[in-house]
């Protein structure tokens, strides 16, 4: 790993993006799988471009047009980590899934390309739907990268000073602990996509 650490795709941006978001793309690159869960946001490596440029706009309305395309083409070109093979299991609340970033066209087209990624070898979505008991994780989003040795595992998040990647032991337990008790609670994936085609419907 530390011999491929120059080599990656991610250096075409070094002077384009924060170092944090070329360390999350490095971290993906180098993970055996990925965990995700979101709450209100869709995860960022199912968003359609039209979705990533809305978002990215109400952020940061001041934010010039340049910088916000190169935003725009990081985080498209972090995506083809999915075309890897790696498991990707993502869990997702019904709140986010009914978000209309960019309004309903492009909230449409955004249910469509999540509909669509279970396509790819090894990608799982599941949905925990505001009807489920016992859901109480509302401020647990979170984005699991599994090394490929468990001492290399990463948690990140987000916060709203930028990244905050985390390795201690102890708290990717934790960590992990959350994730299984979240994904106990979400819909299996054939009735997942049968509630997002509902929503999408519903726009």
């Amino acid at each position: 790993m530390a011999n491929e650490r120059d080599r990656g795709w991610w250096q075409e941006f070094r002077d384009l993006m924060p170092t944090k978001a070329l360390d999350l793309a490095e971290l993906e690159h180098h993970g055996a799988y990925i965990r995700t869960f979101q709450v209100v946001h869709i995860p960022g490596l199912l968003q359609t471009e039209d979705h990533i440029r809305s978002a990215s706009r109400f952020v940061e309305p001041s934010l010039p047009e340049r910088e916000l395309e190169n935003r725009v083409a990081f985080r498209l070109r972090r995506q083809q980590i999915l075309d890897a093979g790696r498991p990707y299991d993502a869990v997702i609340h019904e709140a986010a899934l009914r978000m209309r970033v960019g309004g309903p066209k492009t909230a449409r087209a955004q249910l469509k390309r999540i509909l669509q990624e279970p396509e790819r070898e090894r990608v799982t979505i599941r949905v925990i739907p505001f009807t489920a008991d016992d859901f109480a994780g509302m401020g647990l989003s979170m984005f699991y990268v599994g090394g490929r040795v468990p001492q290399l595992d990463t948690v990140q998040e987000d916060t709203g000073h930028g990244s905050l990647f985390i390795d201690a032991s102890a708290k990717l337990h934790r960590y992990r602990g959350r994730l299984d008790r979240i994904s106990g609670i979400a819909l299996d994936p054939a009735p997942s996509l049968d509630l997002i085609r509902c929503i999408a419907r519903e726009l």
